[in-house]
């Protein structure tokens, strides 16, 4: 299986310590959370993803607003460069501990952020890349170097 994410959930799982929308989105972050540190692999999916899912039949559901699909291309772009090869619907990564880091070390800096521009929980983000990425519930899988486009 795969997990099925949109761009700027890439950036939001560097800093995921538990917080958010509701408890069962929480609970399935939890879950989803588990399968990224044990290796799943992530396969760029456009609109709502795997991380959405409690939130779909939710009338206040931002998941399907235009805006989260621009915050979703500034995200991957940024990826990508930091990452070195392109990302975009259709690609497959494994986040192992090495491409983990250099996300988290980034991240710290800034330099993947554009996505965060307006983001309710950008100022949570900030407090956690400060403290060392400390709570932060995904881990980085076994290094495995894979990715196919």
């Amino acid at each position: 299986m795969t997990v099925r994410l949109r761009g700027h959930h890439l950036l939001c799982l560097l800093t995921f310590v538990g917080e958010g929308y509701t408890p069962s989105f929480t609970r399935n972050y939890h879950d989803v959370a588990g399968r990224l540190s044990a290796g799943e692999p992530i396969e760029i999916v456009e609109g709502p993803d795997d991380i959405c899912a409690p939130m779909l039949g939710l009338a206040e559901a931002h998941c399907r607003n235009e805006n989260i699909g621009c915050r979703d291309s500034r995200a991957l772009a940024a990826v990508a460069d930091l990452l070195g090869f392109p990302l975009g619907p259709g690609s497959v990564l494994i986040l192992d501990d090495r491409r983990l880091q250099n996300l988290r070390g980034a991240f710290a800096l800034g330099s993947v952020r554009a996505a965060c521009d307006e983001c309710e929980w950008s100022a949570l983000c900030t407090r956690i890349a400060r403290a060392g990425f400390a709570g932060a519930v995904v881990r980085g899988a076994p290094s495995t170097c894979f990715l196919k486009s």
